[in-house]
C-alpha cells in the first residue's frame, strides 16, 4: 500500500470568492451557475484550511547511528515482506527485495524474516528456498567488502557500482565476478521453479482465494557448496483463504504475520516492506532504532517511517509518481506535530503499539475474548526476545502456528478493530497511523540524504488512475465512517494534526470542484453570462491576486524542493487528470461500500515491466492505453473546453465584452493549454500509446458532453 498520495499542490487551494466580486445585478440574473461555482469554492477553502496545518511546523531530522550501543545490545527485529500476486508481482524481483532485507547491517542472528504470499504460490515458497542457497554467498560478498547496495539485482546493473575501494583489489573482481556467475544461477533457478509449476498446471489465480494455511522455516543447508555462514531467520507464510471468509487484504496479511512472528521470534521492533521496495541501503534498521531507542522519545514512539523513494522514474516522472509534495512537504509538517502518517512500506513500528489495550483485561477469559485463544501468543505479549525464545519459536507444535493463520481464529476478537493493522479501508495504512495517534502514540520521519528504500513507480497512466482510484476509495472510506477525524480526533489529538488527517481524508472531493470548474464558466462564457469581476472593476485585482498566489506558491514549493518549472506544469497537469478520474471514481466506490451497494476490493498494481511503456515514459508521452472508463471523461471534458473557447472568442469578439469574459477565457485556455497531451495523444501521435478513436470512446464520451451541455445550457438560459 500506501502509500503514496496524489500531489497536493497549493493551486488546487485557490479561492475564487466570484459572489462577493459580482455586481448585484449580474448576481441576481445568473443565480445558478454561481450557485454551483460558489459551492465549489466553499469545498475548494474547506480543503485548503485544512491543508494549513501541514505548513504550521515542518521539521527535519538527522541521525547518529555511531552513538548506538554495541551490535550484542541491539534488540533483535522483525522484517515483514508481502506479495500477493506472482502473476503482477515478478517473483525475481520479490526475491531481490527479500535478499536486500536479509543483507541489513544488522547482526544475523537478531534478524528474522517472515514472507506473506497471500497468493499460496508454491513459487514463491521455492524460490525462497533457491533464494536462502544464493544469501550463503552474496551475505559474505556484501559484509567482506562493504557493499552499500545490498539488492543483487540492482547491484549488478549498475554501471558505477559502490565497490570503488576495492576496484584494483585482484580479490575482490575475482569474488565479484563468482557471485555474478552463482546470482546469474539465481534467476536461472527461479524461472525453472516457474516453469515447473507452469509445466504443473497449477492455477495460481484460482487457489489464490482458497487454500489452507501454510507455513514453512526456510531451513539451513549443510552442503558443502554452500558457504558455511550465519544467516537470518527466514519463515515463509501463506494465511488460510476460504471465498466465503473476509480477508482484509493487506491488513489481514500483516496481522496473520504479526501473530505467526509473535510465537516465533517475537521481537519487539518490526520493519514492513511491499515486495517491490528493496533495501537500497543497509542502514535503515540502525538509524530507526536512533529514535526507538532514544529514552525521550521512545515511550511514546510507534513508528519511524521513511520516505517511499522509487529507482524507475523518469527525470521529469510524468505521472507524479515520486509524490513530491506528500513526501517534501507534507510529512515533514506532520513531523512537526505528531508524526507522519503511515505510508504501507518502509517503516519500522513498534510491536506493542499494536497491542492495543490488552493490559486492561483482569482475566484470561476476557484476554482470550481480546487477542484470541493461543496461549503461546498471549503468553508472548509480556515476553521478550530472546535467543532461546526463538529456538523455541522454531520447534513450536505445528498446529499452533497453523491456528494463528487461520481463518477462523480473529472471529470474536478485536483483531483489526483495536489490535494490529486495523480493518474497514484498503488504506489501514493511514487508518491505523490515526488510531496509534488517537491512543497518545507519536512517529517521525526519517529522510536521510541516501534512499534507504527503493521501489517501482507507474510508469503507465492506467496504474496510476486504478491506484489512485483504490487510495481514494480507501481514504474517504475513513473521513465517512465513525472514525472520521474531525469528529473522533479533536479530544484525542491536537487539532492540527486532526487537521492533517482529515486533510488526508477529504482530498478525493476535488473532484466536485473540479468538475464544476471545468464545466459551468465555459458554458456561461459560451451563454454571455459573467460570474467574475471585470477587468474594469476595482476588485479585480484582488481577486485575481488569489488565484495567481496559489499558482505562485505552488512554483516555489516545487522549485525549493528539487523541481523545475516544467515538473510543476506535470503536477498542475496529472493533478486535473487524477481528479476527474480516479477522486471521481474514488468517491463514487466510497459511497457505494457505504451504502452496501458494492464490496471492498483490492487490484495490485502491476510490477512487470512492460519495454513499450518504459520507452514512452521515458521519452516523457502519456501512455493512454487505458480503460474508456478512464479516457471519456478526459476527452469529454477537454471537447467541451475546446468548443466553449471557440464560441467563446467568436461570441466576445461579435459582441464586444472583453472586460467581462476576460477570466472565464483565461480558466479555459488554463486547462486546454495544461491538457495538450491529451489533445496530442487524440489527433497528433501515432504510435502505440496514443488515444485510438475507437466506436465506443467516441460515442461514450459524445453522449457525456452532449448531456452535460445540453441539461446546464437548458438550466443557464431558465435561471
Amino acid at each position: 500500500m500506501v502509500m503514496g498520495l496524489p500531489t497536493l499542490s497549493p493551486a488546487k487551494k485557490a479561492t475564487w470568492l466570484c459572489f462577493f466580486f459580482q455586481d448585484p445585478q449580474t448576481r441576481e440574473a445568473s443565480f445558478f451557475p454561481w450557485f454551483l461555482v460558489f459551492a465549489s469554492e466553499i469545498i475548494l477553502s474547506f480543503i485548503w484550511i485544512l491543508n494549513q496545518a501541514f505548513r504550521w511546523h515542518p521539521i527535519s531530522r538527522t541521525v547518529f547511528p555511531e552513538r548506538l550501543p554495541q551490535d550484542d545490545s541491539l534488540p533483535p527485529l522483525d522484517v515483514f515482506i508481502c506479495t500477493a500476486d506472482p502473476t503482477k508481482e515478478p517473483t525475481s524481483d520479490v526475491m531481490n527485495t527479500l535478499l536486500s532485507a536479509m543483507a541489513l547491517d544488522y547482526p544475523p542472528e537478531k534478524l528474522h524474516l517472515y514472507v506473506s504470499d497471500d497468493g499460496g504460490s508454491p513459487v514463491t515458497l521455492n524460490a525462497m528456498k533457491v533464494a536462502w542457497k544464493f544469501a550463503s554467498w552474496w551475505l559474505p560478498f556484501c559484509t567482506r567488502y562493504k557493499i552499500v547496495c545490498r539488492c543483487p539485482k540492482s547491484y549488478f546493473s549498475i554501471s558505477e557500482s559502490d565497490d570503488v575501494d576495492f576496484d584494483g583489489s585482484f580479490e575482490f573482481l575475482a569474488d565479484k565476478k563468482m557471485i555474478k556467475e552463482k546470482y546469474e544461477a539465481f534467476e536461472e533457478g527461479i524461472k525453472r521453479v516457474k516453469e515447473d509449476q507452469n509445466n504443473s498446471g497449477d492455477t495460481t489465480v484460482r487457489r489464490s482465494q482458497n487454500h489452507p494455511p501454510i507455513i514453512e522455516v526456510i531451513q539451513e543447508n549443510s552442503s558443502s557448496e554452500i558457504e558455511q555462514v550465519k544467516l537470518p531467520f527466514l519463515v515463509y507464510v501463506s494465511r488460510e483463504k476460504k471465498p466465503s471468509h473476509p480477508h482484509h487484504f493487506k491488513a489481514g496479511a500483516l496481522n496473520s504475520l504479526y501473530r505467526v512472528s509473535a510465537v516465533m521470534s517475537n521481537a519487539p521492533y518490526i520493519l514492513v516492506l511491499d515486495c517491490d521496495m528493496f533495501c537500497n541501503s543497509p542502514a535503515s534498521a540502525r538509524q530507526a532504532l536512533c529514535f526507538h531507542l532514544n529514552p525521550k522519545i521512545s515511550p511514546s514512539l510507534a513508528f519511524v517511517q521513511f520516505p517511499q523513494k522509487f529507482h524507475n522514474l523518469s527525470k521529469n516522472d510524468i505521472y507524479d509518481s515520486q509524490h513530491r509534495s506528500a513526501y517534501k512537504v507534507l510529512w515533514q509538517g506532520m513531523d512537526g506535530l505528531m508524526g507522519p502518517v503511515l505510508s504501507g512500506t518502509g517503516f519500522y513500528i513498534k510491536r506493542e503499539s499494536l497491542y492495543g489495550n490488552y493490559k486492561i483485561k483482569d482475566t484470561d477469559l476476557e484476554l482470550q475474548q481480546y487477542v484470541g485463544t493461543s496461549n503461546e501468543f498471549i503468553k508472548s505479549l509480556n515476553q521478550n526476545c530472546t535467543t532461546d525464545s526463538v529456538t523455541v519459536g522454531r520447534t513450536l507444535p505445528l498446529n499452533e502456528t497453523l491456528l494463528l493463520a487461520s481463518c477462523n481464529y480473529e472471529i470474536g476478537t478485536q483483531w483489526g478493530k483495536e489490535v494490529g493493522f486495523l480493518y474497514g479501508t484498503v488504506c489501514e495504512d493511514v487508518h491505523t497511523g490515526f488510531i496509534l495517534n488517537c491512543n497518545g502514540w507519536n512517529s517521525v520521519l526519517c529522510d536521510p540524504p541516501q534512499a534507504q528504500f527503493l521501489g517501482n513507480g507507474t510508469t503507465n497512466l492506467n496504474d496510476s488512475l486504478v491506484q489512485g482510484t483504490r487510495w481514494c476509495c480507501g481514504l474517504l472510506d475513513i473521513g465517512l465512517s465513525r472514525f472520521c477525524p474531525l469528529i473522533c480526533g479533536p479530544l484525542r489529538m491536537s487539532i492540527l494534526q486532526c487537521f492533517c488527517y482529515a486533510q488526508l481524508t477529504y482530498f478525493p472531493l476535488y473532484c466536485l470542484p473540479l468538475w464544476c470548474l471545468a464545466i459551468v464558466p465555459q458554458l456561461c462564457l459560451l451563454s454571455g453570462i459573467p460570474l467574475y469581476p471585470k477587468v474594469s472593476d476595482q476588485f479585480f485585482f484582488i481577486f485575481l491576486f488569489i488565484p495567481l498566489s496559489a499558482l505562485t506558491k505552488h512554483l516555489v514549493e516545487v522549485l525549493s524542493t528539487g523541481g523545475t518549472f516544467r515538473k510543476w506544469i506535470i503536477e498542475q497537469r496529472i493533478w486535473m487528470i487524477v481528479s476527474i478520474t480516479s477522486h471521481l471514481y474514488g468517491c463514487l466506490d466510497a459511497l457505494l461500500k457505504k451504502f452496501g451497494l458494492k464490496d471492498a476490493s483490492f487490484l495490485p498494481t502491476n510490477k512487470v515491466e512492460n519495454e513499450e511503456q518504459t520507452r514512452l515514459y521515458q521519452m516523457d508521452k502519456y501512455d493512454f492505453r487505458t480503460s474508456n472508463m478512464f479516457l471519456v471523461p478526459m476527452v469529454a471534458l477537454l471537447s467541451i473546453n475546446i468548443s466553449c473557447f471557440i464560441g467563446g472568442i467568436y461570441r466576445v469578439v461579435s459582441v464586444g465584452n472583453w472586460d467581462q469574459m476576460s477570466i472565464q477565457l483565461l480558466l479555459t485556455s488554463y486547462i486546454i493549454v495544461f491538457n495538450y497531451p491529451i489533445i496530442e495523444g487524440l489527433l497528433i501521435r501515432k504510435d502505440v500509446g496514443r488515444i485510438y478513436p475507437s466506436l465506443p470512446l467516441v460515442l461514450t464520451s459524445n453522449i457525456l458532453a452532449t448531456t452535460i451541455v445540453s441539461t446546464l445550457y437548458s438550466l443557464l438560459n431558465k435561471v
